[in-house]
């Protein structure tokens, strides 16, 4: 005789649970006629205080003042602030500004012309009023070339 090596074989698959025929079939009628019938209690409810409906805006504000606070602190642990508007505070970035090489392999090619001449229009009429832009143009191509 062979041996099988399957231990559901060995042991039986029934766990030995088992439940009498029909036992499902009036389940439900069964339970709710066994349940207590639950009747709300009609209370009258309280009006409401003036703190009970100022109490949520309350406790936002205190929320976000505790933010404002915590944030401040952090600030003031953190040091003086740097001005990031002064490209003085960045000594690599002035480095590789004065660098030619640079400026040529990296600057110049991302540079759209057009945009350049309509900047340094809008610069130069918003400081010193109408300019001539042909000779604006001469100047910058005779320049770049």
């Amino acid at each position: 005789m062979k041996e099988t090596n399957d231990i559901l074989d060995k042991i039986g698959r029934r766990s030995g649970m088992t439940v009498p025929e029909g036992f499902f079939d009036n389940f439900v009628a069964k339970m709710s006629d066994e349940l207590p019938e639950i009747v709300p209690e009609e209370t009258e409810q309280a009006p409401m205080t003036m703190w009970q409906r100022f109490r949520p805006y309350v406790y936002m504000a205190a929320m976000f003042a505790g933010i404002w606070c915590m944030m401040k602190m952090f600030g003031m642990l953190s040091g003086p602030a740097t001005d990031f508007t002064d490209i003085n505070n960045y000594p690599g970035v002035v480095t590789a500004l004065s660098d030619n090489a640079f400026v040529d392999d990296y600057i110049y090619p991302d540079v759209d012309e057009y945009q350049l001449i309509e900047d340094i229009y809008h610069q130069s009429t918003d400081s010193i009023g109408e300019i001539d832009f042909n000779v604006l143009t001469d100047e910058i191509f005779n320049d770049s070339i």
